[in-house]
């Protein structure tokens, strides 16, 4: 039952029955049955969770749970979260407070409760309001702009927790630990960290990313060589993929060919999780989609949330998909995150090996003024201060800089900021 004061208040919590009404059909989530009003008080009914909170029996185990108990919780946890950001509804207040177990058993069900901070997020939109928790908010929404990314950060503090126990972010004030989230780095010298699995402490590294682009979403860490051993893990189709298909279509041929020269240099693992998603768009019998398997996709995995936070809209974007199809091997050039391998330790090897078989196949002489056209730059935009270390003087071919720029699809608005 929720208390209402003010006109806020109300508002607040309709949005929460709206957002718990709209998100159905998940194991993890809290079975939501109806809500009724009179004049003081709306009543939330919901399934009953008799397990307690995932806070409590992290303490009753002196605050570690092994690398396999730790596995079973965060599979549970990445699996809701995923589920809900597909939606387009970013939760905004995860923390082992806001799981329950459904029954005091050691294997019982863990659900995700408590949306009364959540949000619909149309899929390019920004969030500005800085709420949740202090020691699980993410360090872009202290910034005033995120998205569901925010979320995956949260999950990050949780695992880091459940591992050793300890919070990642401490401090006495509650601006000393806004602080800290921002500025300072987690530790994982002390015990238990030596003792842990390089693999357990590679995910709490690529949760815990300051910089958002390059944080794993929830689907991806799913399929983390930590996490993927498990055999109850079924990876979901990831919103992810569907922003970086739309950005591949809208580049350029120059960019599409480096994206492809980065493609084959990924190593099994990042080819996992393209594999699985690939799968989900459930490809024709010779091996390639379109917009209508993009479509059937998403529409197999909709709810009513969906529609609020316009992911549908979305696909308009991949119009170009109506034409022609594509296979898996450019689809791995259109669904990689290059923020996301800039983050690994083996990126300068990605890059170095990328720009080999780009100056193989891709790599042809190219004019200042052909370069600004490809990259769309405004006339306005002082073309030769800003690219002429992009190109070879030698021989006006793209430079190893120029080719990790033109991964990143740098705008004009971002080339304008440098200079």
């Amino acid at each position: 039952m929720k208390k209402m004061t003010t006109a806020i208040a109300i508002e607040d919590v309709r949005k929460e029955v709206k957002i718990l009404r709209a998100l159905t059909g998940h194991s993890n989530l809290i079975q939501f049955y109806d809500a009724y009003e009179d004049h003081d008080n709306v009543y939330i009914v919901m399934e009953l969770c008799e397990g307690g909170e995932l806070l409590d029996r992290i303490l009753s185990r002196g605050g570690k749970y092994t690398e396999e108990d730790a596995k079973t919780v965060m599979i549970q946890i990445l699996n809701v979260v995923a589920f809900c950001h597909l939606q387009g509804v970013v939760h905004r207040d995860l923390k082992p407070e806001n799981f329950l177990f459904t029954s005091k058993e050691e294997n019982s069900l863990l659900k995700a409760i408590d949306f009364g901070l959540s949000d619909f997020v149309k899929p390019d939109e920004r969030l500005n309001d800085i709420v949740g928790s202090a020691y699980y908010v993410a360090p872009e929404v202290l910034h005033r702009a995120y998205s569901t990314e925010a979320d995956v950060w949260s999950i990050g503090v949780i695992a880091y927790i459940l591992l050793c126990g300890s919070r990642p972010f401490w401090a006495r004030t509650e601006s000393g630990i806004f602080r800290a989230v921002v500025k300072a780095e987690p530790t994982y010298e002390e015990q238990p960290w030596p003792t842990l699995s390089s693999e357990a402490k590679d995910f709490v590294k690529r949760l815990l990313n300051k910089d958002p682009r390059k944080r794993m979403t929830a689907a991806q860490a799913l399929c983390h060589p930590w996490i993927k051993t498990s055999n109850d893990v079924k990876v979901p189709l990831d919103i992810l993929i569907f922003k970086l298909m739309r950005a591949y279509m809208r580049s350029s041929p120059l960019r599409k060919a480096a994206l492809r020269a980065l493609s084959k240099t990924l190593t099994a693992d990042e080819l996992f999780y393209l594999k699985e998603q690939f799968a989900l768009l459930e490809p024709n019998k010779n091996g390639t989609i379109s917009l209508d398997n993009v479509k059937a996709a998403l529409k197999k995995n909709a709810t009513d949330a969906m529609n609020e936070s316009r992911v549908y809209d979305f696909l308009a974007s991949l119009n170009a998909l109506q034409y022609r199809r594509m296979d898996f091997e450019e689809f791995c050039a259109a669904a990689l995150s290059v923020y996301q391998l800039e983050a690994l330790e083996r990126w300068e090897q990605h890059a170095r090996c990328a720009y080999e078989l780009f100056e193989k196949d891709g790599n042809r002489t190219i004019m200042i003024e052909e370069l600004a056209s490809e990259l769309g730059l405004s006339p306005s935009v002082p073309v030769h201060a800003v690219l002429h270390d992009w190109i070879r003087h030698t021989d006006g071919k793209l430079s190893f800089l120029g080719f990790v720029k033109l991964l990143h699809g740098v705008s004009s608005r971002s080339l304008a900021k440098v200079h």
